[in-house]
């Protein structure tokens, strides 16, 4: 096919520019897809027929050893298909890819997983250069969406659909749904072919090929296309023009007079067509003219023309990456869903608003709901309805949920920027009886038997060994229900709780003693201090409590009585505050106290909590 197109491109080119003064002389070497017979052809074109560049080798692991040789003998290797980011020009000068390098539809495969919401994805790849390459570069554009990558299946190209069942099999008891192969053309027929027979190309499954298969312009056999249902694929997006469609004509029609409609059209065939093109610009350019001391590397370096795939535009030794599209195999057709670009993300020309910025596709198994429904448990129980209540019907296998934690989980849902389909399954006993344990029900994820559980479930160190718990969106702890302390306001004594008996008794004996002090002070010079003993009584104590609230109205003439009733009404100043702000908390603060709260005491005296 390749070598189809450059002999067109060749005859097509010196039509079209029949001026020129040069001439390109391509010389066929066939490598026989062995890398040492790369090498040896590449080597023997160098030193024996002194060419001035390579086409080719068709292979990312026959590229590496040619543009070794290249760099040694200084001729320039022009790639169209060793797509493989291992290989950059950035580390040889005189390696050029005029292809896209694989990690162009990195971001876009990222785009796409992030935008289904796919948390976890198995890559399927080629065992080759070509197929090790890209998967360091998916899987760190993967980690950048939060998206994990478990592990990896390297194929053998040289595998029989039996050995392929193999690692099916295996693949498919991880319970693993969501998938992307990065194959070749000759493997991914005959890998699609084992998928199909394994039964993973129903409901539930999500497949996501890379450039090596959809690269394809022309449909693939009916049966393969029938293995590949649902599947969705990127490549780079290719404008309708008039010289393409007259080339897609012209290669049909040649296909079927030579009797070689068994080698597919694709998009490495255009670009080795584009490939001549620009070598041959570029060896005019620097044969034909005497101006400048540019190499014929520059040369091609700075070409820019509009060619068969677009527009041809070399930047930093590699075709430039435009826009890729995505789609869609319905039936024998590729429907395209939308597009990708490095400025404007996933989107797709329909005026209709879509939440994925991609048209609805066909997932395998002809259904239109997403893969991977994610299997949430929650628990069924006699207890709080406020938080969870879950409502089985023999007559339906999904549970009716409602309760406060539905509706945090309802809410994080819509908060997503995207889908993400699920299912309630109701964890309880086979006779139907309520959950027995929440430890059980917690182990189900590791057993796999859920995906995530959804309930009142408290986090505790024994079940965080096991699952990684949300954030807690409601206070929770282990508490005991205990009896409650008699509540003091109900008491009518309790006027006298803000100050303990032996403070009453202290307080009492100082107004007392503070009395008869000021009393045998003022009974000799002061006439109200003076009388009969009942009367003298008296004063003495009324004296000494009306400081209580400041209304003694006797007039002290000793300076000794005067000196004790300062420091006294000092000290009464200090009880009656103290008291006053006692008694108001008493009054009205609700003190909820328990009545005993050491352990050790409900352990001793057997005393029963909740």
């Amino acid at each position: 096919m390749a070598i189809r197109c450059m002999k067109m491109a060749h005859d097509d080119f010196y039509k079209h520019y029949s001026h020129y003064q040069t001439r390109l002389d391509l010389r066929t070497r066939d490598s026989e897809n062995d890398v040492v017979k790369a090498a040896s052809a590449a080597f023997h074109l160098m030193t024996n027929e002194n060419v001035h560049a390579i086409i080719g080798p068709l292979f990312s692991e026959q590229a590496r050893f040619v543009i070794q040789l290249g760099h040694r003998y200084q001729v320039p290797i022009v790639s169209f298909s060793a797509t493989s980011p291992s290989l950059t020009p950035n580390r040889s000068k005189f390696f050029i890819r005029t292809a896209q390098d694989d990690c162009s539809q990195v971001r876009a495969i990222a785009a796409i997983v992030e935008a289904y919401g796919w948390h976890e994805i198995i890559p399927i790849y080629e065992d080759t250069e070509y197929g090790k390459g890209l998967i360091p570069y998916i899987t760190d554009a993967l980690e950048k969406v939060n998206t994990r990558v478990p592990y990896r299946i390297p194929i053998d190209p040289n595998s029989e659909e039996y050995d392929i069942l193999d690692e099916l099999k295996k693949l498919n008891q991880s319970r693993k749904r969501i998938f992307l192969v990065h194959m070749t053309s000759l493997i991914g027929p005959k890998f699609f072919s084992a998928v199909n027979k394994a039964g993973m190309m129903t409901e539930g499954y999500g497949w996501i090929v890379t450039g090596g298969l959809s690269n394809v312009l022309d449909p693939l056999a009916p049966k393969v296309m029938d293995s590949m249902q649902g599947v969705l694929g990127v490549r780079p997006r290719l404008e309708k023009s008039k010289g393409l469609t007259i080339f897609r004509n012209r290669w049909k029609a040649s296909s079927i007079k030579s009797g070689n409609v068994s080698f597919p059209l694709t998009l490495f065939g255009l670009w080795a067509y584009d490939t001549v093109w620009a070598i041959a610009m570029a060896v005019e350019s620097k044969f034909a003219s005497s101006k400048g001391n540019d190499t014929l590397i520059d040369r091609i370096l700075d070409t820019k023309f509009e060619g068969l795939s677009g527009n041809f535009h070399l930047s930093e030794g590699q075709l430039e990456t435009l826009e890729l599209e995505v789609f869609n195999v319905v039936g024998r057709k590729e429907r395209v869903i939308g597009y990708w670009s490095p400025q404007r993300g996933l989107f797709h020309n329909n005026h209709l608003s879509s939440r994925l910025k991609l048209m609805p596709p066909i997932w395998p198994g002809d259904v239109i709901n997403q893969p991977t429904k994610l299997r949430i448990g929650v628990p069924v129980r006699k207890g709080f309805n406020e938080f969870l209540k879950v409502e089985t019907r023999p007559s339906n296998s999904t549970p009716d949920v409602s309760g406060f934690t539905i509706d945090v989980f309802n809410e994080v849902l819509n908060a997503l920027p995207f889908p993400f389909p699920y299912e309630f399954l109701a964890f309880q006993k086979k006779n139907g009886e309520s959950t027995e344990s929440y430890d059980e029900l917690v182990l189900q994820i590791e057993k796999k038997e859920y995906d995530a559980v959804v309930g009142d479930i408290t986090i505790v160190a024994n079940r965080a060994d096991h699952v990684d718990f949300t954030l807690p969106y409601s206070e929770s702890g282990v508490l005991m229900v205990v009896s409650m302390k008699h509540d003091e306001r109900e008491n009518m004594w309790i006027f006298l709780k803000p100050l303990s008996p032996g403070l009453w008794l202290t307080t009492g004996a100082a107004f007392v003693l503070t009395g008869i002090i000021i009393w045998l002070h003022e009974r000799r010079t002061n006439t109200e201090f003076q009388g009969s003993p009942q009367h003298q009584l008296g004063i003495m104590f009324w004296f000494s409590f009306s400081t209580i609230v400041f209304a003694h109205k006797e007039r002290l003439v000793n300076n000794w009585s005067r000196f004790v009733l300062i420091l006294w009404v000092f000290v009464v100043l200090i009880i009656t505050q103290s008291y006053t702000a006692s008694l108001a908390s008493m009054l009205t603060v609700q003190r909820l106290q328990p009545k005993f709260i050491d352990v050790n005491e409900i352990r001793k005296n057997n005393y029963c909590v909740g």
